[in-house]
């Protein structure tokens, strides 16, 4: 059974990690969050839940807007092919969320393991850093610092690396 809000919620404050939340309507694009998420200040994220070709799985986090070669980035992360999207069906199974949810807040419910984290350097420069809470109805805002700690607390200690604004692959 995949972890609630409040399960998640209730893990930051075991962990002694401040954080905010605001509830909004449904948001399932970068577009939309833009257009109704109002003042909420720090690093908003995109997050792409990818697969390599020997099915090896990733989370990459990002800023909103960051331009990321998908083209290229097995060869910056070291995967094994060119990346696609993980199934939804994948994604759930994994991280608990559904399309449009998708957060670095779902590692909570990959217990197995299999999601290596990438944080893009570029989002670590914001000192506050803004995700969906599992659900896509609220975004939840902590500390940089604080989501490393949260990632670390469930197993996966997070790769922090620049994956966004390189140059495209032209191979």
């Amino acid at each position: 059974m995949a972890t609630t809000p409040d399960e998640l919620f209730a893990a930051l404050t075991g962990l002694g990690i401040a954080y905010t939340t605001v509830s909004h309507p449904p948001l399932f694009t970068v577009e939309q969050s833009q257009a109704l998420r109002g003042q909420i200040a720090g690093g908003h994220t995109k997050n792409l839940f990818l697969r390599d070709k020997k099915q090896t799985l990733f989370l990459v986090v990002a800023e909103e807007d960051a331009e990321i070669d998908l083209k290229g980035l097995h060869r910056v992360l070291g995967a094994t092919g060119r990346f696609s999207f993980g199934a939804a069906d994948l994604m759930m199974e994994v991280l608990g969320v559904t399309p449009g949810s998708v957060t670095p807040f779902g590692v909570i419910n990959d217990r197995d393991h299999r999601v290596t984290v990438v944080l893009d350097a570029a989002l670590m420069e914001h000192a506050i850093i803004n995700s969906h809470p599992l659900i896509n109805t609220m975004t939840t805002s902590l500390g940089r610092d604080d989501l490393v700690r949260f990632l670390e607390s469930t197993g996966h200690p997070p790769r922090i690396e620049r994956v966004s604004g390189l140059v495209p692959d032209i191979a």
